[in-house]
């Protein structure tokens, strides 16, 4: 196994060729930082790899290279991240998106009807971060209307400037709010989550790209179900006649979750796996008057 150095400085003068061939990171890395650095798209830095860098230029890679290899992940090191096909704004202020969330988009796009008549269908989106899950729902159905909640106003002002990107003006509403907290009696036809679930002192925590990101998003600093109880018990409050919560959740939490659903008389609920075979999401729809 080949051992990544601690430090890793670049002198002006050296090639793009030269670069990526020393570079220490794995060859995906080496190649972001360079595009980020050097503002160049994949095709230039292959079309351009003789050409070279200045002193600028060199303390600037030196330097983004060194935060890597200090642990910083590579979404906050350029400030965006691939979800759901946006390029999405990340901040240290919120949680990076990961692959396995796009589950939940692809539940909440399959449990939402068609538009139909002239009530236009809502969406709400609890702790929502940098809004990945709310823009990519709202970017795939223009006709939706997405209201999201956070109680971090610095992860408001992210989701904002990555709304602004992709979706209509007045398309997401964003909300400053500890979950339901700002609603009143509003309901929706469909609501989705991904919580902090990981349990208070669970060693990850203290481990790779976790370390740098916001706690308070991770875990609930208890058993790792108590937002998920929050969201469940005063979904129903919330949620119009059959519609449908969608909640992510941890690798072994899903039968408590289904359990919960159960208890707040839940209808269908059932648990999803995610690319992984792990079961990811879990949901159930309210019951309709009888």
């Amino acid at each position: 196994m080949a051992v990544i150095p601690d430090t890793f400085a670049i002198e002006a003068g050296a090639s793009i060729a030269a670069i990526l061939k020393r570079a220490p990171l794995n060859p995906l890395e080496n190649r972001i930082l360079l595009m980020h650095a050097l503002q160049l798209t994949r095709i230039q830095l292959i079309t351009q790899d003789e050409r070279t860098i200045d002193a600028g230029q060199a303390q600037q890679l030196s330097t983004l290279f060194q935060r890597r290899l200090l642990g910083e992940p590579i979404a906050y090191i350029v400030g965006q991240r691939e979800f759901y096909g946006l390029q999405l704004e990340v901040t240290p202020d919120v949680l990076i998106p990961r692959p396995e969330t796009e589950l939940l988009v692809d539940l909440a796009l399959q449990h939402l009807p068609a538009a139909a008549g002239p009530e236009t269908l809502s969406v709400l989106d609890l702790g929502t971060g940098s809004g990945a899950i709310a823009v990519a729902i709202a970017h795939s159905r223009p006709d939706l209307q997405l209201t999201a909640l956070d109680v971090s106003a610095a992860a408001l002002a992210v989701a904002g400037r990555n709304a602004a990107c992709y979706l209509a003006p007045g398309q997401l509403q964003l909300l400053l709010s500890s979950w339901y907290g700002a609603l009143d009696d509003r309901q929706f036809n469909l609501i989705v989550a991904n919580p902090p679930y990981i349990v208070a002192g669970d060693s990850h925590l203290a481990q790779g790209d976790l370390r740098f990101e916001p706690q308070d998003a991770l875990t609930d600093h208890a058993d790792g179900l108590s937002a998920l109880r929050i969201i469940i018990d005063g979904a129903a409050r919330h949620l119009k006649d059959g519609g449908w919560l969608l909640m992510e959740h941890g690798y072994d939490q899903a039968p408590a979750v289904r359990e919960l659903l159960q208890a707040q008389q839940f209808d269908a609920v059932q648990s999803w796996e995610d690319i992984a075979g792990i079961e990811r999401v879990s949901g159930g729809r309210r019951k309709s008057p009888s």
